[in-house]
């Protein structure tokens, strides 16, 4: 049997989260560690323990002209539409053979429209529109048909890794030589149902959001949606695509141990990172920058900063960016992908805010606070999900 190892290219990223919508408002959100996290509008949370999250400025989640139809859309369709948008103005060229798409929630907040309303025995005539979105894969399927693409979609929904393993997933599906294009990315908007699911575990804190620290009290929840286009490497060279970066490993695993808790050896996070470092055939001594899932739980830090600690130099650099723009759950994995070339492109560290020390016990190099200037040239991002899914993936610089 063959076995291709064909390099994966990043062509062209797109993103909208709490930090900014578009990369220049992200790249300047990241550098300032600029805190994103306020009050919830979107729903009552009188009732709730937080009261609390990161969410995208009304702008990001609002129609743009492309065209008609796009008012009746769920929120998290126009976050779609504006990451593809973003994307494919940086390579208009890019045509994907399929889509890969993380996402936990879909559209379950028009579910909660139509449960709500039936329950009232009244206000109906908005049903046909809310069972219409609610569907997840729904928002791939509107983002595509918006720019006239026509490829099929695949969407993975694996509780928080799930933006991080379809990356994964494209990543193989085109080393495997089955694909030369694939549009993957993640995306999630907050709903009641889910922060309240958060807030009822004590899971979410009503303080700052604190990864890593020894006083962290729990995870803010977050939205958004970001898109990279990956292409095999001769491919994107012979057409002459400008190539951001390289994904040259993604490790996945499974603690099998608890229903929200990882197992607190961290062997479920360290077999993800080994498998990503396996892949792409690199020594731990090799990552400049590690984007952690750190969520500011006790439980998932703790086993996340033991399983860094045995596995990498304690020189490398670690933060979790959660701290700043929230949990964005199935976006997660794919708007901290973007955050890694964002900081490789940009030479510079982001940071790891709220910030103010660890446990005597914890060795990590964390960025606190304030960004640094560092030339990243390869980068590795965390997602570990309920459950014990594991994913870990690598990137590389460009060449110069």
């Amino acid at each position: 049997m063959n076995v291709t190892n064909n390099r994966v290219a990043v062509t062209a990223i797109g993103i909208v989260s709490p930090l900014g919508i578009g990369l220049p408002e992200t790249v300047e959100s990241l550098r300032t560690g600029r805190d994103c996290v306020g009050p919830v509008t979107r729903f009552d949370v009188s009732h709730c323990r937080c009261k609390t999250a990161a969410e995208v400025p009304d702008r990001g989640s609002q129609p743009i002209l492309l065209r008609g139809g796009r008012d009746r859309l769920h929120p998290a369709s126009h976050m779609m539409i504006r990451a593809l948008d973003e994307a494919l103005k940086q390579d208009p060229a890019f045509s994907p053979d399929l889509a890969v798409i993380g996402t936990t929630s879909g559209g379950m907040s028009f579910g909660e429209h139509y449960y709500r309303a039936l329950a009232r025995h009244s206000g109906l005539h908005k049903a046909p529109r809310w069972i219409a979105n609610y569907p997840p894969q729904k928002p791939v399927i509107d983002a595509l048909e918006s720019f006239g693409i026509e490829s099929p979609c695949h969407v993975i929904a694996n509780a928080c890794a799930s933006g991080t393993n379809a990356i994964g997933h494209a990543f193989h599906c085109i080393r495997s030589g089955n694909h030369t294009r694939v549009l993957a990315g993640g995306y999630d908007a907050l709903c009641e149902l889910v922060f309240v699911g958060f807030d009822s575990l004590q899971a979410a804190t009503p303080e700052k959001c604190r990864p890593f620290d020894a006083d962290r009290s729990g995870m803010v929840l977050g939205e958004g949606a970001a898109v990279l286009a990956l292409e095999e490497w001769e491919s994107a060279q012979d057409r002459g695509a400008t190539i951001l970066a390289e994904i040259t490993g993604y490790g996945i695993s499974t603690d099998n141990h608890h229903l929200t808790q990882p197992n607190p050896s961290g062997i479920g996070a360290r077999l993800a990172m080994e498998q990503a470092l396996r892949t792409a055939a690199l020594d731990p001594d090799r990552v400049d920058y590690i984007n952690a899932h750190g969520t500011a739980t006790r439980f998932n830090d703790s086993a996340e900063a033991k399983a860094i600690a045995e596995l990498f130099p304690h020189d490398v650099a670690v933060s979790s960016t959660k701290s700043m723009m929230g949990h964005s759950l199935g976006a997660a994995g794919a708007i901290e992908a973007v955050v890694c070339i964002a900081a490789m492109q940009n030479s510079f560290l982001p940071p790891n805010i709220n910030f103010r020390g660890t446990e005597d016990d914890v060795r990590l190099n964390i960025v606190a606070n304030e960004s640094k200037p560092h030339n990243v040239r390869v980068a590795l991002s965390n997602s570990f999900g309920f459950g014990g899914t594991n994913a870990s993936i690598l990137l590389k610089a460009a060449p110069p």
